[in-house]
């Protein structure tokens, strides 16, 4: 059988660059290639689309090709730029390792909608929703499932510091991996905190802080048939989790650990997926999500975010989730293929 023409596209513009490389090498260790023929997209710091031999090395300055990918849909693939002339690759399915701006937030979904090609992972509104957290709790509120309170924080505008009962965190509200997240212990900290988020977005958000353990749970798959992994629960020393950030979360994080599976009781477990899989319906995501929540002293959970294209990374939680199910990368790759391929 002639193998599938995989497009695989990594780096990007956002701040999320370098944990999208490092995901993508982690894609590339875990493909069949006896199942993929795999053309590596590139995106640099900059913006520009490359076409090269994969993550690995010095793909972002070495010598690559100019890609990118036809909005027309007659052509269905890549045009390989080359000194005014273009070739035609054609392209079976897609595979986005982006995370962030300009990957994870809709805008690429919508360059693949328009090109034809069928994409791992959610829509266009889906993405762009669970993108601005505001919009996934006024979503997933509606939806009678219970999330942090939080007030919404535009452009310039000023906030009373006497108003809010601290802690609290301070975020961008389109943003990922911690970037821009401040906690806040007092109203002499607020300040400082909003302009650390506003180098991230203009729209910021304030929410009180949940006391509880953060579990995660992760999820593949599209409308009533979800696989979930096994659960994970985040224990801190200290702090909050941002280990994206750290200097070298390969070799462990500074303050925090993962129980995985998570040590609660079977009956917190089940309330945990199946409050997971409802919010992963309500905000329509398809392909794959990880569904992180507050687990409270009384057993209630609050929905703490959605990531719908969480890291790959050696020390990322989504792949160590479904490899404690019993499900490899290479696995979970297939299974997102397949889903690809299906809704088309």
């Amino acid at each position: 059988m002639a193998r599938l023409k995989l497009g695989i596209l990594f780096g990007g513009s956002g701040e999320e660059h370098l944990v999208s490389v490092k995901s993508a090498r982690e894609v590339a260790k875990s493909l069949d290639t006896a199942k993929y023929e795999p053309f590596w997209i590139g995106i640099t710091r900059d913006g520009a689309w490359k076409l090269c031999d994969g993550p690995d090395g010095d793909w972002e300055s070495g010598d690559c090709r100019p890609v990118a990918v036809s909005p027309d849909r007659s052509t269905r693939g890549l045009l390989v730029l080359d000194e005014g002339k273009y070739d035609s690759i054609g392209l079976d399915v897609v595979l986005p390792v982006l995370h962030g701006k300009f990957g994870e937030d809709g805008a690429m979904q919508g360059l693949l909608e328009l090109s034809g090609i069928p994409y791992v992972g959610c829509d266009i509104p889906s993405s762009a929703v669970c993108m601005d957290k505001s919009l996934t709790y006024t979503v997933v509120s509606n939806a009678g499932i219970a999330t942090p309170k939080f007030w919404i924080v535009n452009s310039d505008a000023d906030v009373d510091p006497d108003q809010l009962n601290y802690p609290v965190f301070v975020k961008p509200a389109r943003s990922g991996s911690a970037f821009g997240i401040s906690k806040v212990s007092s109203k002499e900290e607020l300040s400082a905190a909003l302009t650390a988020a506003r180098e991230y977005d203009a729209k910021v958000l304030i929410e009180e802080a949940v006391v509880g353990s953060e579990v995660g749970s992760s999820i593949l798959g599209n409308g009533s048939e979800l696989l979930i992994g096994e659960l994970d629960r985040v224990v801190l020393t200290h702090g909050f989790f941002k280990i994206h950030q750290e200097a070298s979360p390969e070799t462990g994080s500074e303050n925090s650990s993962f129980i995985c599976p998570a040590d609660i009781s079977d009956e917190l477990r089940d309330l945990v997926k199946e409050t997971a899989k409802a919010i992963y319906r309500a905000l329509g995501c398809r392909g794959l999500a990880r569904v992180d929540l507050f687990v409270k002293e009384d057993g209630s959970v609050v929905l703490n975010e959605v990531n719908t294209l969480p890291g790959l990374t050696s020390y990322s939680r989504y792949p160590r989730m479904m490899k404690a199910a019993g499900f490899s990368l290479t696995e979970v790759i297939d299974r997102l293929v397949s889903l690809a391929l299906a809704d088309k």
